[in-house]
């Protein structure tokens, strides 16, 4: 796991996978009644929440990291200098 970038992260709350050298970036969202279902990369694929987490966790996906709430796990993006990347910022498309 990559520790650079969870440094202001509480221990534990995010697992940050290494991405590798030809992974995609998460570029919009799929949302069903307000809440994120799914995720387009910049490959053009949606990939439902448990598809891209475990993408996510095989480094095919960069700048986010695996969160957990009561069982549910999905991507968070992983904290730097830029808001414009962020998950939540994210324009949303049709599944």
């Amino acid at each position: 796991m990559n520790n650079k970038h969870n440094q202001n992260l509480p221990l534990n709350a995010v697992e940050i996978p290494d991405a590798g050298a030809n992974a995609d970036s998460i570029t919009a969202l799929t949302k069903e009644g307000g809440k994120v279902t799914g995720y387009q990369l910049s490959s053009g694929e949606v990939l439902d929440k448990g598809e891209a987490v475990n993408r996510a966790r095989q480094g095919g996906i960069a700048g986010v990291g695996v969160s957990n709430n009561q069982g549910n796990e999905y991507l968070k993006s992983i904290p730097d200098d830029t808001e414009s990347n962020n998950l939540g910022n994210l324009p949303t498309v049709d599944a």
